[in-house]
């Protein structure tokens, strides 16, 4: 693999990261709310790259657990939007469906660096 941009899980986080600041760009979310969801789902894709580009596993794997981090917190930014009413329970739903498929496929990435004898 030569760039991070051919990692399935990058490109899932980058997509979930552009829904989100599409959503956040026309709803009547609490701007607090709105500023740390666009910040962290950044932090996903962001960390992914940063962490490929080191080329060390053992750093990798350190971003991708940050990366991880950040999905759970995307997760609970929206729940918190949803129980306010400031989405809709199919966005919510929508979005909360993703957050956790890339969240799965960081801890299985991350299983096979550590599996990994290159370092």
């Amino acid at each position: 693999m030569k760039s991070f941009e051919e990692l399935d899980v990058y490109s899932k986080s980058f997509d979930f990261t552009v829904e989100i600041f599409k959503l956040t760009n026309k709803s009547s979310i609490n701007k607090n709310i709105i500023n740390q969801l666009e910040r962290a789902s950044l932090s996903i894709s962001n960390n992914i790259a940063e962490g490929f580009e080191l080329q060390s596993n053992r750093q990798f794997i350190k971003f991708l657990y940050i990366s991880k981090g950040s999905c759970g917190e995307c997760r609970n930014l929206l729940s918190v939007a949803y129980k306010l009413n400031q989405i809709d329970k199919k966005k919510y739903e929508g979005l909360k469906s993703n957050a956790i498929e890339i969240s799965k496929q960081l801890a299985n990435f991350i299983k096979y660096l550590k599996k990994s004898e290159i370092q």
